[in-house]
């Protein structure tokens, strides 16, 4: 990973009201207490067209602010095949999800089900925390409490890998 520019992740679920931009807003937040966020660039976005220009779902505003995640206004917006191809990582909520993504970016749906390693493009977001499961669906469960954490989890071991990286990198002079 070329470390003169942004690391660009974007996180996906299926209507960009709930679970990615609490990822989304969850990350940068790390990211900032960190001191590391002017090395990334982070987005959101979904699979459907369901929720196209809503605002982050109330109750996921709600669970973010419990917990002193800052956030902007939000429009969810489906993941473009430009979106796809500009982002290093795009980070799924869940396998349904990630099975989307050969529709969307127009790539093979093999080259996709290959990614169930993070050191892929794509990947599942609990793959990072070493979990090899969905990140709980609060819209389904209406436990935002659960969600939350299965994402706080998950972006505080991708903002860990990073961060690892970083300190590899500059070690070895690679920076």
């Amino acid at each position: 990973m070329r470390m003169n520019r942004k690391i660009r992740i974007i996180f996906v679920c299926h209507g960009n009201i709930c679970r990615s931009p609490m990822a989304e807003y969850i990350f940068k937040y790390l990211a900032k207490r960190a001191g590391v966020e002017d090395r990334f660039e982070v987005s959101s976005a979904a699979v459907s067209t369901e929720e196209i220009g809503n605002d982050i779902y109330p109750p996921a505003k709600l669970k973010l602010r419990e917990h002193g995640i800052p956030f902007a206004h939000h429009e969810a917006h489906q993941l473009t095949r430009e979106e796809y191809a500009y982002y290093d990582k795009v980070i799924c909520a869940d396998f349904n999800n990630l099975t989307y993504l050969p529709r969307i970016a127009h790539v093979e749906y093999d080259d996709i089900m290959e990614y169930f390693d993070t050191d892929e493009k794509a990947s599942l977001m609990m793959q990072w925390a070493g979990l090899r499961r969905d990140v709980s669906d609060p819209w389904y469960t209406r436990n935002f409490e659960e969600a939350y954490q299965d994402i706080y989890t998950a972006c505080e071991a991708i903002l860990k890998s990073y961060i690892q990286e970083f300190e590899f990198r500059k070690a070895t002079g690679d920076e």
